[in-house]
C-alpha cells in the first residue's frame, strides 16, 4: 500500500496528495503533525529515501532557525528534533514498497507510482 506523509497547509503536500489519489491506487494519508513519526520509523524513511537526516529537514523553518542552524548536530540529534518539531520535516512524503520520495517536485511522485 501506498502511504503519503501530508500536511493539509502545504500547497505542494496537497498538490502531491491529488496525484496519488489519482492514481486510483489505495493509499493512507498520514497527517504527520497529528501523527509524529517515531525515531525508528524516520529512520526507516530515511532509508527508503535514501538521505541523510540533514537532508530531510525543512532549513527554512522559523523552529530550525531559531534553534538548531549554525549548531553541530549529529544524525541522531536531527532525528530528535523532528520528532520534537514534525513541522522539521520536509513534505510530502510518498512511499511504495521498500522505496520513498519526497514530493518536491510533485513529477517525483508520479515517477515513483509508476515503478
Amino acid at each position: 500500500m501506498i502511504k503519503i506523509y501530508h500536511n493539509s497547509r502545504c500547497r505542494k503536500s496537497r498538490e502531491g496528495l491529488a496525484i496519488v489519489e489519482s492514481s486510483g491506487k489505495d493509499f493512507e494519508i498520514i497527517n504527520y503533525l497529528e501523527k509524529t513519526p517515531t525515531k525508528k520509523e524516520l529512520h526507516k524513511i530515511l532509508g527508503y529515501l535514501s538521505l541523510s537526516p540533514i537532508q530531510l529537514v525543512r532549513k527554512n523553518e522559523t523552529i530550525w532557525k531559531e534553534k538548531f542552524k549554525g549548531k553541530i548536530l549529529s544524525g541522531e540529534e536531527i532525528i530528535e528534533a523532528m520528532v520534537k518539531h514534525p513541522k522539521l520535516i520536509e513534505r510530502p512524503i510518498v512511499i511504495k514498497g521498500d522505496k520513498a520520495v519526497i514530493g518536491r517536485p510533485t513529477e517525483t511522485i508520479i515517477e515513483l507510482l509508476k515503478q
